[in-house]
């Protein structure tokens, strides 16, 4: 009788036992599984938090850093806008809001829109203009009466209603580019993109590798690509700021997302990711 009642004991111990030890297997495999999968998924960071304009510095032309000029970037609602309503003439007052971080790789998008009339006195260039500026100087680098800032932009162009106007064209205060092998130095370069009309919104997103790649894609189209991002005076030109222009027409932004491109390359780190194309051996975490 007592050995009967020994044996069912020990074997509920190991089926237990065996039992505990596939439970921790099962969380391992998952576990596994669970990294490898986490090392494709995209992190990206909203740089515009919808209720503030933390973490931006503003500079207007004629006026100190962070003097933000009759409230010309406000956020309402959850936009981001660039606002004329308390100016009576724009008197080249062009401004931009510098995000307070530099970057050189990375996705960004931006969705936008423009809105009502142009300030009176803003440059019939103007219309319907702002831009994504990047690899840019820092807001606090800019002169006092500086209009635009060291960078290359990604242009943002609404059309009139009736004429075509190319949307996502270069320009280059300051900086060239290499455009299918050739090196633009003129002020801009026309990208050939779709004319968005009225006041749809529109989504740009921006793909930078450092000095060497830079595309411009419009609502999922890709509508220029280019290379050689340099300095006037050759000086390759790989990281800066970003930042998003008031040029006399108002102008709403809903999102600005970034995805960073750069980070621990090593397959081994825990915090590796799978798209990164630029290694920062610093950051690697183990």
């Amino acid at each position: 009788m007592i050995k009967t009642n020994i044996l069912p004991t020990n074997l509920n111990l190991i089926l237990s036992r065996s039992h505990l030890l596939l439970f921790f297997m099962v969380i391992v495999i998952a576990d596994t599984f669970a990294q490898k999968r986490d090392i494709h998924q995209e992190e990206w960071s909203d740089l515009f938090n919808g209720v503030s304009l933390d973490g931006w510095d503003i500079k207007i032309a004629g006026h100190e850093l962070n003097n933000n000029h009759h409230e010309t970037f406000r956020v309402e609602n959850g936009i981001l806008k660039v606002d004329y309503s308390r100016y009576d003439d724009f008197d080249d007052r062009f401004g931009h809001i510098f995000y307070d971080e530099s970057f050189s790789h990375y996705r960004l998008v931006v969705e936008y829109r423009f809105v009502g009339e142009q300030v009176p006195g803003g440059p019939g260039w103007a219309y319907r203009n702002n831009g994504i500026m990047f690899h840019s100087q820092s807001a606090a680098s800019m002169k006092r009466d500086q209009h635009f800032p060291v960078s290359i932009e990604f242009q943002l162009l609404g059309g009139d209603g009736q004429q075509d106007r190319p949307n996502g064209s270069i320009c280059t205060p300051g900086t060239h580019v290499v455009v299918d092998g050739t090196l633009e130095t003129s002020h801009c370069t026309d990208s050939g993109g779709p004319t968005h009309h009225g006041d749809q919104w529109v989504r740009a997103e921006l793909v930078v590798h450092g000095d060497s790649l830079a595309r411009h894609i419009l609502n999922g189209e890709s509508v220029i690509e280019y290379s050689g991002l340099q300095l006037v005076d050759g000086t390759p030109l790989a990281s800066g700021f970003i930042a998003l222009q008031s040029e006399s027409h108002p102008t709403h932004f809903r999102s600005v997302r970034i995805l960073n491109l750069r980070g621990c390359m090593d397959p081994n780190a825990t915090n590796f990711k799978s798209y990164y194309v630029a290694d920062d051996p610093v950051t690697c975490e183990y």
